[in-house]
């Protein structure tokens, strides 16, 4: 489980570029330094080589053009780092298997191995450690004792450099990631600030031609949309509008009618009409946006004066909790939202009781509970969409105007708000409006 959680793949694009950049950087210095090494080790081995079979070559001469009585004082003067003579048959051994150990003394036998008979073995208990035996000219026996050192060490300042490259290729990457990324978070805060007041702010247009493209469809993409959404609003303003006068004539059309049963049920269409007519312009103009400002409110003053409206007309609205010292948000929008909740609460189950709480996190929650019928599960969303109803018979005296729970939706959005409803335990309706208190 732990090993899952460490190799979990990085969510965001920026994260997961940079990983990949950085990842396969460190991989391709890595390689690079090895290979480096080895080819450096390889060339020193060869060098190396080369010296030996000289440098022996013309210590055996001269070994063997010397006195047998001075060639004892010469040996440590041909003595090097890596090898001795000594005038013994030195140890006997098995043929070298360590290829360092082989190479040597292939070297050292194309050397003097024409001219002066020698075997090789290795050292017993020490790999790494060879002896050749040869016989000079007057039969003095020579052994060669090959002590094999480590390559050269790395220098000092080479791991510093090498932490240095992987800090500048990790900055270079950051930063090259980062400039790849930004236009889309740019992007992407737009498009999540674009709300139903088309307020968003646009994106500059500057940088590589492929995000200059990105932001100008944006930019026109957010003037199309406001513009759509002005033409439909103008357009349902201008049939309200146009309706209220036929609306009007026919009123006084029902007056004049003798019929008291016919005027009465004609003069309920006509104002049914009109309500529609005032509700499809107040949705319309929700989702357009709010044109109302933001400011700072006393939310106990608001919701208590609600609720005293309500309790002067003969209304069962109770209030209750605690309330914030302060809020900002739209008042206007408020009142309606709550408005609306209330009435529903009315209509469905006769009383409806207001309950405010804020949560650790500064989140204000206002719920409207009733004790009505409630709404089937399967329903709770498709309430918000407009001029959706319950009621099959579409009668308006029960069932509204199907606009109420969507415009509170609307206005809920423009708020920054969440407005949510959910069936209570023991049968009713609970409709939570959650703000993010500033």
């Amino acid at each position: 489980m732990k090993l899952k959680c460490l190799l979990r793949w990085p969510r965001t694009l920026f994260a997961r570029l940079a990983l990949i950049l950085v990842v396969g950087l460190a991989v391709t210095q890595a390689l690079t330094l090895w290979l480096t090494v080895t080819e450096r080790d390889q060339a020193m081995t060869k060098v190396m080589m080369g010296y030996i079979e000289r440098e022996v070559t013309s210590s055996v001469a001269l070994l063997d053009h010397l006195p047998a009585a001075e060639r004892a004082q010469w040996l440590p003067r041909l003595a090097r780092r890596t090898y001795t003579f000594s005038l013994d048959a030195g140890i006997a051994g098995s043929p070298p298997d360590a290829e360092l150990s082989e190479r040597v003394a292939q070297s050292i036998s194309e050397g003097i191995g024409t001219r002066y008979p020698l075997s090789v073995n290795a050292v017993p208990g020490e790999p790494e450690r060879l002896q050749v035996h040869l016989r000079l000219s007057d039969g003095t026996p020579l052994t060669i004792d090959y002590r094999p050192v480590p390559g050269d060490p790395l220098s000092r300042w080479l791991p510093a450099v090498l932490a240095l490259q992987l800090v500048v290729l990790a900055a270079c990457c950051w930063l090259a990631v980062r400039l790849a990324t930004r236009p889309l978070s740019r992007l992407a805060r737009a498009a999540d600030t674009l709300g139903p007041d088309l307020q968003a702010e646009r994106l500059p247009e500057e940088g590589p031609d492929e995000v200059v493209l990105a932001a100008k469809a944006f930019n026109a993409m957010q003037d199309r949309i406001k513009m759509y959404m002005t033409e439909r609003l103008q357009i349902l303003a201008a049939i309200s509008h146009d309706l209220q006068t036929p609306i009007t004539r026919m009123r006084l059309r029902v007056d004049l009618i003798d019929d008291e049963v016919l005027s009465t049920r004609l003069g309920q269409d006509l104002r049914e009409m009109e309500a529609m007519v005032k509700e499809g312009i107040t949705y319309a103009r929700t989702m357009h946006g709010a044109s109302e400002v933001p400011c700072r409110i006393d939310p106990g003053a608001l919701l208590q004066s609600i609720v005293f409206d309500y309790v002067d007309a003969g209304m069962d609205v109770s209030l209750e909790g605690s309330f914030p010292a302060s809020l900002v948000t739209r008042p206007v929008a408020l009142r309606r939202i709550v408005g609306n909740l209330v009435d529903n609460a009315l209509k469905f189950g006769g009383a409806a009781e207001l309950v405010v709480e804020v949560s650790p996190d500064q989140t204000v929650t206002l719920s409207v509970l009733d004790r009505g019928p409630g709404i089937p599960e399967a329903s709770l969303d498709a309430v918000f969409e407009p001029f959706y109803r319950l009621e099959g018979s579409r009668n308006r005296n029960t069932g509204g105007t199907g606009l109420g729970l969507a415009i509170a939706r609307q206005l809920a959005l423009s708020m920054d708000a969440v407005l949510t409803l959910r069936n209570r335990a023991g049968g009713g309706l609970e409709a939570t409006l959650s703000i993010k208190a500033s």
